[in-house]
């Protein structure tokens, strides 16, 4: 007997059929591979990686990019310069690799990023890096490959950077008040690190809760210096109850600017260490870059300076001129190359009268550290 097939109405199949592309279109949607680039010629360039499209590092990467536009629009008419393609992505822990790819086939002679830890560290399982790469972030004791360099801003180096200038003044022992906040226990390790290495003694640490009894055992002792594992608002609470005849160390954690001099006054008498950007307003180099067209916070400044700074190396890096020209001074600090890491040198800065300057600085402390928004502009 034969069988016979059901019948379904126009009206059905034109349903189904829609159904159906929109299933197949909601696959294609999901996957976070670059499109290929087809039979577009490629155009060497130099590549941008950031995660432009990240709801948690959006604005940082925009920091970013505006700083590393700035010095390439200043350098455009130069000759030789490549143009700069910006490649963005959601996350770079999933997308950098297809993302890297991609902008070499594009005719990328040079990449920089990617910006956060976790997606450094993705590109550095990475092993075929065919151009000079700069990632913007440090991943340390992991092989990679030749061709990539690492250049970033970990406040780890500050605090190195912190116990290397206390002994320097001759201080042979330190306290080192912390919380317990994840970042105050690797600014902790870090000094410690180096102060202990370089022959310094550690007293008892101190973690601070909220409550000021924990410090009374400070007291003025000679040759003693107190390091603040902490960010501004916790040092500001932590200040008052230390002895003032005791020097005090901290990184650039506690300086968010100088527009609220009262709130700095909480802060007086502390060393740390930031960039030029932020201290020095007549640094050669800070004087030839445009400040930002929008109010930045002290952190987006940094990054701005970051990227910069990270035009200016890819710059070396393509013309095989780090040997011949380094130490830069950046204006995100001294660089040097250590290894395939460009390691950045801080300037020393202290708190005076509710104003950050930096310790070289011969006359008043400067009115603003972070500089009016026009100046400098071309």
């Amino acid at each position: 007997m034969q069988r016979v097939l059901p019948l379904y109405s126009k009206q059905f199949l034109t349903w189904l059929s829609a159904l159906l592309a929109l299933y197949v279109s909601g696959f294609a949607c999901a996957t976070t591979e670059p499109l290929p680039p087809g039979n577009e010629k490629p155009v060497p360039h130099i590549a941008l990686l950031l995660p432009l499209k990240s709801a948690i590092f959006k604005h940082a990467a925009e920091a970013v990019q505006q700083g590393f536009q700035a010095a390439a629009d200043l350098e455009m008419q130069l000759p030789g310069r490549l143009p700069v393609r910006v490649y963005s992505c959601f996350d770079e822990n999933k997308d950098i690799v297809a993302l890297y790819r991609k902008a070499v086939a594009d005719g990328a002679r040079a990449v920089v990023g990617p910006l956060t830890r976790s997606g450094v560290s993705t590109l550095v399982a990475e092993q075929n890096i065919p151009v000079p790469t700069l990632a913007l972030n440090v991943v340390e004791d992991k092989p990679a490959s030749q061709q990539l360099y690492f250049f970033g801003m970990a406040t780890e180096a500050e605090a190195r950077q912190i116990a290397q200038l206390a002994r320097q003044q001759g201080l042979h022992q330190a306290f080192v008040i912390t919380t317990r906040a994840q970042l105050a226990k690797r600014l902790q390790f870090a000094f410690e690190g180096e102060w202990h290495g370089s022959g310094g003694a550690l007293l008892p640490e101190i973690e601070f809760n909220g409550d000021p009894a924990v410090f009374a055992d400070i007291t003025d002792i000679p040759d003693t210096a107190v390091f603040l594992a902490a960010d501004a608002e916790k040092a500001r609470l932590i200040r008052p109850y230390l002895p003032n005849k005791l020097p005090i160390y901290a990184t650039s954690q506690i300086f968010v600017g100088n527009d609220d001099t009262l709130t700095n006054y909480d802060l007086n008498g502390i060393r740390f260490v930031d960039m030029p950007w932020l201290l020095q307003a007549d640094h050669p180099a800070v004087m030839v870059y445009p400040r930002p067209i929008q109010h930045l916070s002290a952190d987006h400044e940094r990054l701005y300076a970051l990227g910069i700074d990270a035009f200016r190396l890819i710059q070396l890096l393509l013309a095989d001129k780090v040997a011949d020209t380094l130490p830069l001074d950046g204006v995100s600090g001294h660089i040097k190359l250590s290894g395939r890491i460009f390691q950045r040198a801080a300037v020393s800065a202290v708190f005076v009268q509710g104003h950050a300057q930096s310790l070289n600085a011969q006359t008043a402390p400067a009115q603003q550290a972070l500089p009016d928004h026009t100046i400098g502009k071309p």
